[in-house]
This record gives C-alpha cells, sequence and structure tokens, in this order.
C-alpha cells in the first residue's frame, strides 16, 4: 500500500469519526493507519528514535514525565536545558578533565591493591553520576595516592635479577630464571644458618637428635628441598625449646631458692633498722655460702647477688635520713587521701541526685525509707508518704515537646522545695511521679501539705516559648502507723493517687 492510499484511509477515518483536524490527532490517525497496513514511516516511531541519544537519566526523567510526542520532547528538552547552571556545569567539566588525568597517570604506575580499589570506586560513581562534590573529594584522593605513591620496594628484587620498574611481567619472568638457575652452593648457605639455629641457646649442649639433624644437613645441603624435611625440622625446634626451657626452670630454681633466702633476711633486716649494718653482713656471708655450694653454671648469678649485698650495705646508712625525708610526702599523700575522700563524697552525693530536677533519686528515697522505718520499728515515730504525679503531662509532651515537659518538671521541683519543710525528703520517683516523706506528720498534716503543693501549682504560671502551659497535679496520702509494713505503705499511696485521678484528678486523697 503507497503512502497515498494511507493518507486517503486517514481522511475518510477522520470523516467518519467526526474528530477536529488539528495536526496532532491526524499524525495519531495517520500513525495508526500505516500500522494498520504494515508500512514503516519514520515520521510514526515517536519520540523513540531521539530518547536513544540521550543519557539514562534524562532517558528516566522523560518516562517519569510521560512524554510520548515529539512536540512534548522539543519542550521537556528546553525546560531542562533552561534549568542548567552553565557555571556549575563549567565547574564539573573542569573537575572531571582533572579526575581523568590523575587516572592515567596512576593507570600508568598501577601495580598496587590500594590504586585498584580507588578505581573501582572512580568507575562506580562516574556509572551513578555523582555530583560535583564528590568527583572533587575523588579527585583528591587520586591526587593523594599519586603524592605518596613509592615504588622503590621492588628494588628488593634486584638481588634475584633485573627490575623494570615500568613492566612488572618482565621482572618476574627474570626472577624465574634466576631461581631457576640455583645450585647446591645456594643450599649450602641455608643450611649453615639452619644448624647455627638448632643450637640451644640456653641449654649447654645438644640433644643427640638434634645433632643427627644437624650432621645430616651439614653432610647433605640439598636435604633442604626434600618433602620429609619439613616435618624433621619442626620436630626439631620443638625439641630446642624444650631443652632450653629445662635449663631455665633449672636456673630459676636454684636463683628462687638464693633469692627467697634473701628475701627473707632483708625483711628482717627492714624490721630491726638498728642493726641492719650487721645484718648486711651476714647477708654476705650466707650468699658466699650459698654461692660455693651451687655449680659453676650460676657463678654469674652469684655474683650479681653478691653486688647487690654490698651495695645495700653501703645504702643502708642512709635508710633513717631517707625515712625522714619521706614523712612530709606521708603528710602530702594524708592531704591528698583527705581530698580524694571529699571528692568521693561528692561523687556519693551525686549518684543519689536526680540529673534533671536536682532531687533526690529513687535510690536515695529508698534510703531514707529504710531510715525511717528503722526509726518508727525503734520509737514508733510515724511518718506519712505522700505521691504526686502530673495530670495529663504525656500531652504536654506531645503537644510543646520534651524540652517543654522537663521545663514543667523542673518547675514542679522547686514548688516541692518551696512548699516543703527543713526535714522533709523530697524526690522524684520516676518519670512525672514524685514522692514526699514527712517525718513526725500525721494524715492531716500530709493533706495539708499535699493541698498547698496543688494550688501552688494550679495557680502558677507554666511558660515555655511564650505561651502558657495550664497543669494541675493529683496526690496520694498514706499514714505509717496505719499499714503493716513499709512495702504496704507506699502501695497504699499509689492507690490513694489512682483514686485521686480517677475521681477527676487535682485532688489529693484521702480527701
Amino acid at each position: 500500500m503507497t503512502i497515498n492510499q494511507i493518507v486517503r484511509n486517514t481522511v475518510e477515518r477522520l470523516k467518519a469519526e467526526g474528530k477536529v483536524w488539528t495536526p496532532d490527532v491526524y499524525t495519531q490517525t495517520f500513525c495508526m493507519e500505516a500500522k494498520k497496513a504494515g508500512v514503516q514511516v519514520e515520521d510514526c516511531s515517536g519520540i523513540d528514535r531521539f530518547t536513544i541519544l540521550l543519557d539514562k537519566k534524562t532517558i528516566e526523567e522523560v518516562k517519569q514525565y510521560r512524554v510520548r510526542t515529539t512536540a512534548e520532547l522539543i519542550r521537556f528538552l528546553i525546560s531542562k536545558m533552561s534549568r542548567l547552571n552553565p557555571s556549575e556545569a563549567t565547574m564539573l567539566v573542569e573537575v572531571l578533565s582533572a579526575l581523568s588525568r590523575a587516572m592515567a597517570q596512576s593507570i600508568d604506575i598501577l601495580h598496587n591493591p590500594d590504586a585498584s580499589v580507588l578505581a573501582k570506586k572512580t568507575i562506580t560513581i562516574l556509572d551513578a553520576q555523582g555530583g560535583r562534590s564528590q568527583l572533587e573529594l575523588l579527585k583528591q584522593a587520586w591526587e593523594n595516592f599519586l603524592s605518596v605513591y613509592d615504588d622503590t620496594f621492588l628494588m628488593k628484587l634486584s638481588s634475584f635479577g633485573d627490575v623494570d620498574r615500568a613492566n612488572l611481567k618482565k621482572t618476574v619472568e627474570g626472577l624465574e630464571r634466576v631461581q631457576g638457575t640455583s645450585t647446591s652452593n645456594d643450599y649450602s648457605k641455608i643450611a649453615s644458618f639452619l644448624i647455627m639455629g638448632l643450637s640451644p641457646s640456653i641449654a649447654p649442649k645438644m640433644d643427640d637428635e638434634l645433632a643427627a639433624l644437624a650432621r645430616k644437613v651439614n653432610d647433605n645441603p640439598e636435604y633442604i628441598s626434600h618433602n620429609t624435611f619439613e616435618n624433621e625440622i619442626k620436630t626439631a625446634i620443638a625439641l630446642r625449646i624444650t631443652l632450653d626451657k629445662k635449663s631455665v626452670n633449672e636456673m630459676i630454681r636454684s636463683l628462687d631458692t638464693l633469692l627467697g633466702k634473701l628475701s627473707a633476711q632483708l625483711i628482717d633486716l627492714i624490721e630491726r633498722s638498728d642493726m641492719s649494718s650487721v645484718e648486711i653482713k651476714e647477708i654476705k656471708k650466707d650468699l658466699e655460702s650459698l654461692g660455693s655450694e651451687k655449680t659453676s653454671d650460676f657463678k654469674t648469678a652469684h655474683k650479681r647477688l653478691y653486688t647487690i649485698a654490698s651495695a645495700l650495705e653501703e645504702k643502708v646508712e642512709g635508710l633513717s635520713k631517707d625515712l625522714k625525708c619521706h614523712n612530709e610526702q606521708v603528710i602530702q599523700m594524708g592531704a591528698k587521701i583527705t581530698e580524694l575522700e571529699e571528692e568521693l563524697a561528692q561523687a556519693t552525693h551525686a549518684s543519689r541526685e536526680d540529673f534533671l530536677t536536682k532531687l533526690y533519686n529513687k535510690r536515695a528515697l529508698d534510703e531514707f525509707m529504710a531510715h525511717k522505718e528503722a526509726d518508727f520499728d525503734r520509737h514508733g515515730r510515724t511518718y506519712c508518704i505522700a505521691m504526686f504525679d502530673l495530670d495529663h503531662f504525656k500531652k504536654v509532651n506531645d503537644t510543646y515537646g520534651h524540652e517543654a515537659g522537663d521545663m514543667v518538671l523542673r518547675a514542679f521541683a522547686r514548688i516541692l522545695k518551696d512548699e516543703g519543710r527543713a526535714n522533709d525528703i523530697i524526690g522524684r520517683f520516676g518519670g512525672e511521679e514524685f514522692l514526699v516523706i514527712l517525718g513526725d506528720t500525721t494524715l492531716e498534716g500530709a493533706k495539708i501539705f499535699a493541698n498547698k503543693v496543688r494550688e501552688h501549682v494550679e495557680e502558677a504560671h507554666f511558660m515555655y516559648q511564650e505561651k502558657r502551659i495550664n497543669l494541675s497535679v493529683s496526690a496520694g496520702i498514706a499514714q505509717r502507723d496505719m499499714y503493716s509494713s513499709l512495702g504496704s505503705t507506699i502501695v497504699g499511696a499509689d492507690e490513694q493517687l489512682y483514686t485521686a485521678k480517677k475521681k477527676g484528678r487535682n485532688r489529693v486523697e484521702p480527701a
């Protein structure tokens, strides 16, 4: 079918459907007729022939904005171009250029795993079309690599062959050829070192097994290359270590005997400092007699111990003077101990203080209640426990934030201190719940105190960021002698608090 026939079919279809003949409607109908007739028309391929020329990111944006016609694509591209920042694009090109140059220089000397990792990271960022800041950091990383890279370590291979820094493959092949030319002379050098290594460093002589292996290696240096040699050398090393350990243990036992006697006499000397000179001479005599009884292997050790005794004889005369000097240090240490005790007391106080309200924490409250309970058991002195809970406190946090909530808790703590007596114990029991221990107070007196606190909270102006927060508080009171134990008294106060909440809040129970 010809194009003219497709045009006629298009006109007839438009007339039959009664559509308005706009260019877009005509193009759409024409392409449908062409597709129906099996004729491929370039203009009907839509925007696909153009989008294949774009980068992946732009293609995704075209799909996201559902661009379907050529006109829409042109408008989209014009809009995108108008949004570009020419100066930023120029800087991006400069960064990419510098980055490419650094990569090229690094790849030119590439035989380092760090460079490989950096190259992979570069490719990843380029594929993801990273921004300017990422490219700048990447460029700096490459420049740092170039500035610190040092390939002089390759010259360590020069004793095995020629080193070509520009061609590692050539260098390695040369090393292989050097290895292939090794002779029995090389094994002879290694054998001599091995024989020296097999000799114990502490034990007086070599074991028979070690001596046999040493002779075998000395007579036939190439025996080192045999498969069985590895296991034999491991066994020999273990045996050599065992011999040295045995000799060390023998020496230690003998030295321990000497040092034990010396230590005992030195301790006795210190306890009887007025006879120090005589005692030191006795130590010297004992060491001399001990030295004559031991084997010649320990002459050096005995001589050193004898030298120590001689030095002690000279130093002991100045011991009393040193003790006088040290007395001042003891006084200073006493002052330091006093200072540390004060710091410990401060730390103990801090461990009993609530970090937010600066009231006593639950741990401190438990200690105070234990003291009150002991006083109650011994002398029958009753006391009351008052538990307070801020009404709808969660709403404060949810509405104004936790900073506002913390401000409210601190303000309420100040109210409790203002209304409390000097001997009342006030603390934060947990969350928005507070507990007050009222010593030598009846239930009626406790209710008067709790109502003062409640009225104070009701009249107070809690301000946060120039906004007033209206608050109220509920309280539960319990008198100790009305309950069987301290625990039941606390539970009783908590139950009364629950009753106050249940009856509408802003109350004190029992009423």
